[in-house]
């Protein structure tokens, strides 16, 4: 290769960073001024222009923790991780043995089966809140986080299908045969043989659906109240007819943003490694 084809590859490589870097500033500025401006006083978080150099002050963080007198974010926040996690654990419980009939044993018309799984995506979920809020009325379910639990699962798991069927895709048939000569059974092959190979797609799906049911309000605002109230819901009680106050409700953002951003930190390795799982071959 010549020095003028490298000089270009190179400049041009130089060029994707600094767009990709640009790119990234660009989706990083928001968070890091919700950061700042859950730091100020509500006078300066008010403030028109913007006051850079105002005073931090821990005051929106106390407020969001209850300290002021107000109502404690902690029910909140348990009831969202007791849904967000109990919910993701049961998709991947469903939606390994799905994929691996869809992907590795695949069933007669099993693309049939995949885009019925997508179909199920198609439809508004406002046009399914009103016959789920009579049947959570009349089964005595409103206001129970173990509804929630059921409904993120069933939501999620569509996703985790078409997700896991790819990634199991990608699992070695030999070495699922070599198992069932040793005498293994299919929960054996699953646990010991399929999820070990698929553990970054699962890991990438399990933070999907994590992620979803996290950030989830439509349904989590109609069916609860106050006893499976989650965090969402507990964040738009900082909205009141009183006005916006922008340091609490940036406080109360970052920190029930935090979650998210841990998981995501945590498992960043496998949901690179998981979504561009097959990607080359």
């Amino acid at each position: 290769m010549s020095d003028i084809a490298l000089r270009v590859r190179r400049h041009r490589g130089l060029g994707f960073g600094l767009v990709a870097w640009l790119a990234g500033i660009v989706f990083f500025l928001p968070i890091a001024w919700m950061a700042l401006t859950s730091f100020h006083s509500e006078a300066d978080a008010a403030a028109n222009p913007p006051s850079f150099g105002a005073s931090l002050t821990l005051d929106g963080y106390r407020e969001f923790f209850g300290s002021g007198g107000g109502a404690s974010p902690w029910p909140a926040l348990i009831n969202s991780t007791v849904a967000s996690l109990v919910s993701t654990l049961c998709v991947l419980l469903l939606a390994l043995p799905a994929a691996y009939a869809l992907s590795i044993r695949r069933v007669r018309k099993w693309t049939d089966v995949l885009f019925f799984f997508l179909s199920t995506k198609m439809l508004p979920v406002v046009a399914g809140l009103l016959p789920i809020y009579l049947f959570a009325k009349n089964t005595g379910m409103l206001d129970n986080i173990w509804l929630l639990v059921v409904l993120y699962t069933s939501m999620n798991l569509p996703i985790a299908v078409w997700m896991m069927q790819s990634f199991l895709a990608e699992v070695p048939v030999a070495v699922i045969e070599a198992a069932q000569i040793d005498g293994a059974r299919l929960p054996t092959i699953l646990a010991r043989v399929v999820a070990p190979i698929a553990l970054p797609g699962i890991a990438a799906t399990a933070l999907i659906c994590f992620i979803f049911s996290w950030n989830e309000l439509l349904f989590a605002r109609v069916l609860t109240g106050v006893v499976a109230e989650t965090a969402p819901v507990f964040l738009t009680g900082f909205i009141t007819s009183q006005g916006l106050f922008l340091a609490k409700v940036c406080a109360a953002s970052l920190v029930i943003s935090l979650p998210v951003l841990a998981a995501g930190f945590a498992a960043q390795d496998k949901l690179v490694q998981g979504l561009s799982l097959g990607a080359v071959k």
